[in-house]
């Protein structure tokens, strides 16, 4: 379980496809931290740490991780949002993240709001049911964000200065895909409407 606050950003140095598998070797500043077995979301994506070389650490995406989430666009060099999973003796600054990452959805627009960031992300929200509603949590490339404007198939999210520089999306453009984890509790309401 994770919070949504990214405690940093991990250099993806080495890509290496295995069958339908894709392993990532990370450089992050606690990798000396880390032990095999343990959860780490990368871009909002849970996954197992396995691994170990030099200064590096390797996670795993199998097939399924790599058809919902944005890892197929990921490249050598590739900046990544990373945390450590939630240690249950402290306050939960974001909200409850699993780190299954629900679909993704392409950036629409970025808006300069002199000194914050308007991100405008849209999603198939006719396929999946997933919705948002403005005040709400939205997980954003692992991001824990409050939904400003919620529209059908689409959202607004407000960045303020710190998290648009010390997490991966100064470097977002339009057009790119994002991982979206959807709240948690809205999941289980409509799965219950939907009964």
């Amino acid at each position: 379980m994770f919070t949504g606050i990214v405690e940093g950003v991990g250099k993806i140095i080495k890509l290496e496809k295995d069958q339908s598998n894709l392993n990532l070797w990370i450089e992050a500043d606690f990798v000396n931290e880390l032990r095999v077995d343990q959860s780490v979301a990368h871009n909002g994506v849970c996954l197992t740490v396995v691994d170990f070389k030099d200064d590096l650490y390797k996670v795993t995406a199998i097939d399924e991780t790599l058809l919902k989430t944005n890892f197929n666009t990921l490249k050598e060099d590739d900046l990544i949002n990373l945390e450590r999973c939630l240690i249950m003796n402290g306050r939960i600054d974001g909200h409850i993240v699993q780190g299954h990452v629900d679909q993704t959805g392409k950036v629409v627009s970025i808006d300069n709001q002199d000194g914050s960031f308007l991100v405008t992300v849209a999603y198939d929200e006719a396929s999946t049911g997933n919705v948002t509603v403005e005040k709400g949590s939205i997980c954003l490339n692992g991001i824990s964000l409050t939904v400003v404007d919620s529209k059908v198939g689409q959202f607004s999210v407000a960045i303020i200065p710190y998290t648009w520089e010390f997490t991966n999306l100064s470097r977002v453009k339009v057009g790119d895909t994002m991982n979206l984890e959807f709240d948690i509790i809205g999941k289980y309401v409509k799965r219950l409407f939907q009964k």
